[in-house]
């Protein structure tokens, strides 16, 4: 199955917008920008029950660690580019270098959208079997699909086996970084590796079609959860990750997470 359907059509459509539209552009797509548009999605079952598995954390945030190079973000067609970054990070070590998103929830809380804090909790707590030694990290704003899909994403899914993963939670940050993270799954869950995508954005996992998506009524730069609110991180994470294992096909879910919150709101919980 391919990563990108009918590409040859997707990058005839990217070559006219790419000439009618500055692709170094600061802040979101276009209207007229071509989605990726996937009518089948691969789907690899969960062969572990999700207390014993190790577990790979992606993030498009394009967090990197202080005093390294930071991504170049705001290359024409964005920064094809994966790092591995080690989970022993401190939060405070982290930067991002933000495009499409804005990066103020990152700043004052990075499990906004590098949830490693409430991963570590999961862990501790049986909910998750170990989160990966390593996180792979890039910035997501990437509007040349194909180079993306063909030259930079196998690279990811070799690491991945190498690491052993057995599941892998995909964290957009941005619109266009729902598209990136949801092609990075589709390669990752035909490889053999069953994914969980989280969104903010129903349409473009939809249209991608992302194998496994849940989302939420949430923010762009704060799709792992409110920032400074760990309950919030933490439900968001454990509602989508439990997913993993009981779903038997690919689709898409809406979580609960955000009835929920308004209901704390309600009662003046929050």
């Amino acid at each position: 199955m391919d990563i990108i359907e009918r590409l040859d059509q997707w990058r005839a459509q990217y070559a006219e917008w790419e000439r009618k539209n500055d692709p170094a552009m600061n802040g979101d797509i276009t209207e007229d920008y071509p989605l990726v548009r996937n009518r089948y999605a691969p789907f690899t079952p969960a062969r572990r029950a999700l207390p014993m598995l190790n577990l790979g954390l992606i993030s498009s945030a394009g967090a990197y660690i202080d005093g390294t190079d930071p991504f170049n973000a705001f290359a024409p067609a964005g920064a094809v580019e994966f790092r591995e970054i080690p989970i022993e990070v401190e939060p405070e070590d982290l930067r991002f270098a933000a495009r499409g998103f804005n990066p103020t929830a990152v700043h004052s809380d990075s499990n906004a959208q590098v949830p490693l804090t409430r991963l570590f909790e999961f862990e501790a707590n049986g909910i998750i079997g170990q989160v990966n030694e390593v996180f792979w990290s890039f910035p997501g704003f990437i509007t040349d699909a194909a180079t993306f899909a063909e030259q930079k994403v196998p690279g990811l899914v070799e690491r991945l086996h190498r690491y052993q993963v057995q599941a892998a939670l995909l964290i957009p940050a941005s619109k266009l970084c729902h598209q990136s993270v949801a092609l990075a799954a589709r390669a990752i869950e035909q490889s053999g590796i069953p994914t969980m995508t989280l969104a903010v954005v129903k349409e473009v996992v939809e249209s991608v079609r992302a194998p496994r998506a849940a989302f939420y009524d949430g923010a762009l730069g704060n799709v792992a959860g409110k920032p400074n609110w760990p309950e919030h991180q933490r439900r968001v994470l454990d509602e989508a990750l439990r997913l993993i294992e009981p779903m038997d096909q690919a689709g898409l879910r809406k979580l609960v997470v955000e009835l929920e919150t308004k209901v704390e709101q309600a009662r003046g919980e929050r």
